[in-house]
C-alpha cells in the first residue's frame, strides 16, 4: 500500500462521511491538511478524517475519543463512536474547525487555550487512560537525534536530556497520574467553532499526568526568547484566572514549569537539528536559539517540584 493508496482512500471515506451528515452537501474538492508519517488528515465540507500513526494502539485511542466526547466544552467532539480501519491504519473522523492563523502571531488565542487547559486539568477522569504521551514524544526526538551520529550542535542537547528527572524522559513512572492532561499543546492544537468559541485537537497523547506539561511549549518559548513576555503573561493569568490546578495562585510557577519546558526546549531542539541535517543546511536563527537554551539549561540543575517520583 502506497501513501497516494492511503489519501486517495482516506478522502473517499471523509467524503462518504460528509455526505452521510448532509446529503445535500457541495461536492467540492477535498483538500489534504496534513500528510505526515504520524498522521494523514483530509477535508470535504465541513468533516475531516485522520488516520493516525501505524503504531496507534486502537484500545488507547479508543479511550482517548471517549474522554474527549466527555468533554465537548474542551474539545472538538469526535464523530462517530470510534475507530475506523483502513489499510491497516486507525481512522477518525471530526467536524471542521477553524485553525489558528500562523500569520497572525498578534490574534494568538492565548487565553482561550489557557481557559481550556483550565477546564481539561480541573475534570476528573470518568474511566481508565492511559498516560499522556509528551515525555515519550520527547524522547523519541531525542532518540532520532542520537541517530544522526557526531551532529555537532547534539553534544549540549544531550547534556541538558540527561541531567532531566526519569518521568520526564519517559524512563520513569509519572508523578502526578490522576490529572487529565492533553499532551502536546500548542497553538496548531486549537479550532475555532462557527460561533466563535475556540476548541482543543489532536487526542492522540491525551491521558493523565503532569498538568505543567500542557503549559511547558509556550513557558520554554517565553524562557528561550520566542514568546513575548506580555503574551506569556496573558496565557499564565488566564490560566490561573480560570482555576488551572498546575500553577495555582501566590506560587512560584517554575517550580512546577522548569522540567517540563526544559524537556520541551530539548525536543525542540533534537528535532530542529534533525531538521537541518535533512535539509544540509546549519540550524537557522531561532533553531540555534533553542539549541544554545539547552547549552544553559545542561550548567544549571533542573528546579521543580517534580525532580522525583516520590
Amino acid at each position: 500500500m502506497t501513501a497516494d493508496t492511503l489519501l486517495a482512500d482516506l478522502t473517499a471515506r471523509v467524503r462518504g462521511m460528509a455526505h452521510s451528515r448532509a446529503p445535500a452537501c457541495p461536492c467540492g474538492a477535498a483538500g489534504t491538511l496534513a500528510d505526515r508519517p504520524d498522521g494523514t488528515v483530509v477535508r470535504h465540507a465541513d468533516t475531516v478524517a485522520k488516520a493516525h500513526a501505524p503504531d496507534t494502539d486502537p484500545v488507547a485511542l479508543t479511550r482517548r475519543l471517549a474522554a474527549a466526547a466527555h468533554l465537548p466544552d474542551v474539545f472538538l467532539p469526535p464523530l462517530g463512536p470510534g475507530p475506523a480501519g483502513l489499510h491497516g491504519r486507525l481512522v477518525t473522523f471530526w467536524p471542521y474547525g477553524v485553525p489558528v492563523d500562523p500569520d497572525d502571531p498578534d490574534a494568538a488565542p492565548w487565553e482561550a487555550a489557557a481557559v481550556l487547559l483550565a477546564r481539561l486539568h480541573r475534570t476528573p477522569a470518568s474511566a481508565p487512560l492511559p498516560v499522556m504521551r509528551g515525555p515519550a514524544k520527547a524522547a523519541r526526538a531525542v532518540t532520532r537525534l542520537r541517530a544522526l551520529g557526531s551532529a555537532p550542535a547534539a553534544a549540549p542537547v544531550l547534556r541538558a536530556w540527561a541531567a532531566l528527572p526519569p518521568w520526564a524522559r519517559a524512563e520513569g513512572p509519572m508523578p502526578d497520574r490522576a490529572t487529565l492532561c492533553h499532551g502536546d499543546l500548542h497553538l496548531g492544537q486549537l479550532v475555532r467553532l462557527p460561533g466563535g468559541s475556540w476548541r482543543l485537537i489532536d487526542v492522540d497523547d491525551l491521558g493523565v499526568g503532569v498538568p505543567a506539561w500542557d503549559l511547558a511549549r509556550p513557558a520554554a518559548w517565553y524562557a528561550c526568547g520566542l514568546l513575548p513576555a506580555e503574551e506569556w503573561g496573558r496565557f499564565l493569568d488566564s490560566y490561573r484566572a480560570a482555576g488551572g490546578p498546575a500553577v495555582p495562585d501566590g506560587a512560584d510557577p517554575w517550580a512546577v514549569l522548569d522540567v517540563p519546558a526544559r524537556a520541551l526546549t530539548v525536543q525542540t531542539a533534537a528535532r530542529a537539528i534533525v531538521r537541518a541535517a535533512a535539509d544540509g543546511r546549519p540550524p537557522d536563527e531561532v533553531e540555534q536559539s533553542v539549541i544554545d537554551a539547552c547549552a544553559r539549561m545542561a550548567a544549571i540543575p533542573p528546579r521543580s517540584a517534580y525532580t522525583s517520583t516520590d
